[in-house]
């Protein structure tokens, strides 16, 4: 078959789209970023969509050609200032779910959420269940797949947060102790599950939990990951739900500033929900059962790589935000006394006159305050981050022609400026989410 994928560079779209042409699928990706998707995914065609833009069956008609069935992998999980969630969950994938039936393109598997069921849970499952309950209206061979908690050995999102949880050192931060339950099913069962609906002989109009054999609460989950990533154990702690809350709240402002994470009162309240299945219906439709989230782990040993990520994934956001307030603070500290008077005293001795110097001050304020700014939002943070080694470089090399005794005064201006380099030559090194 040629498989049109929508999302295929995302975290279950991008397993997918490397797991179907092993089996003789012929995959075509999509997404909104067509250049990355061909960085991380060069062996397929790619095809540009946006499912904020997408929402008439008009749009979606060129993407269908030659496609003998469509996977749907997008998904948010929240709004944002570039994603509507009821675009990319309900408008879009409606219109692409119309356009599939008007050119006869009869396959379609969408792959869901569990725990959506039922009106008026968040936004993302009334979004998510609309969608589905208009896929499940047409006259198609539709599958709609709902799982639960997906793990791979790679992670993103809730499972990211989770690796992230397991590394922390001394203890175990859990919201509530760890009482929330899931039913993990491990990636490459669900990318066997979605082979298995592509093949000619496949159940379709069908409505499945892709769950593994074992409810566990998270707390379990957790500690698994910490074995796995051989890190010595360390106790659960509880963390009660109201400081859960208000960091979920934090972490959906940061949301909006371009700082991605999973820590958002959305997933606060999907946790929530009823996130496990009978397996048996599961198992009986797709003709196996599921490995063990134990299991799966143990036949994938965790390297140091595994390790570095899990103890980045909380330090990244803080190296972030503590850039970003170090440039705010630098241009504040230049602009008010006695640091404004500092500042004009070097650059007198440099040879600047009054106005000149003035000229520079306030121009290196406002450089400074520019790229504490932009460093707090994902779309210009690689070139705020640029132009801060930049102005860095430029500050140390005007320092050292006027006045080198700044590098061996015991406050260290100058020498405090090597790690400033390398923080920042850290941050643009795992800037990446995909």
């Amino acid at each position: 078959m040629r498989v049109l994928v929508i999302g295929a560079y995302g975290f279950i779209g991008s397993h997918l789209a490397a797991g179907l042409p092993r089996a003789g699928h012929n995959v075509v990706g999509a997404g909104r970023d067509v250049a990355l998707g061909r960085r991380l995914l060069p062996s397929i065609p790619w095809l540009a969509c946006d499912l904020n833009r997408d929402t008439t069956a008009d749009a979606w008609r060129p993407l269908l050609e030659g496609v003998d069935a469509v996977v749907n992998c997008a998904g948010i999980l929240q709004d944002s200032h570039r994603d509507d969630m009821r675009a990319v969950h309900h408008r879009g994938p409606a219109s692409l779910f119309q356009a599939c039936a008007d050119a006869g393109i009869r396959r379609v598997i969408q792959i869901s959420a569990i725990g959506i069921e039922g009106e008026g849970a968040t936004p993302y499952a009334d979004s998510k269940r609309a969608a589905d309950e208009i896929l499940m209206g047409l006259d198609l061979d539709w599958v709609v797949l709902r799982p639960s908690l997906v793990h791979a050995r790679s992670c993103y999102g809730g499972t990211a947060l989770f690796r992230a949880l397991a590394a922390t050192p001394l203890a175990i931060p859990l919201a509530e102790g760890g009482r929330h339950m899931f039913q993990p099913i491990h990636m490459d069962d669900l990318v066997r599950t979605v082979l298995r609906f592509l093949q000619p002989d496949a159940p379709s109009r069908i409505l499945l939990y892709p769950v593994g054999p074992e409810p566990m609460p998270l707390r379990d989950i957790v500690t698994g990951l910490r074995r796995w990533l051989g890190l010595r154990p360390a106790p659960v702690i509880a963390i009660p739900r109201g400081i859960v809350r208000a960091a979920a709240r934090v972490g959906d402002l940061l949301h909006w500033l371009g700082v991605r994470g999973s820590l958002r009162t959305t997933a606060l309240r999907q946790m929530d929900r009823v996130n496990t299945a009978d397996l048996s219906a599961f198992a009986d439709a797709v003709g196996f059962v599921p490995r063990r989230f134990a299991d799966a782990l143990a036949w994938e040993p965790a390297g140091a790589q595994e390790r570095w990520h899990a103890r980045m994934i909380l330090l990244r956001p803080a190296l972030r935000l503590g850039l970003a307030l170090f440039w705010l603070a630098s241009a504040i500290v230049a602009a008010m006394e006695p640091g404004r008077a500092q500042a004009l005293a070097i650059l007198s001795a440099a040879g600047f006159g009054t106005v000149a110097a003035g000229i520079a001050l306030w121009g290196g304020v406002a450089a400074d305050g520019v790229i504490g700014l932009l460093l707090l939002f994902r779309r210009w943070r690689r070139h705020a981050a640029l132009a801060s080694l930049a102005v860095t470089l430029g500050y140390a090399s005007i320092a050292t022609a006027v006045a080198p005794a700044l590098w061996t005064e015991p406050l260290g201006p100058l020498v405090k400026l090597v790690p400033l380099v390398l923080a920042t030559l850290a941050m643009l090194a795992i800037e990446e989410d995909r």
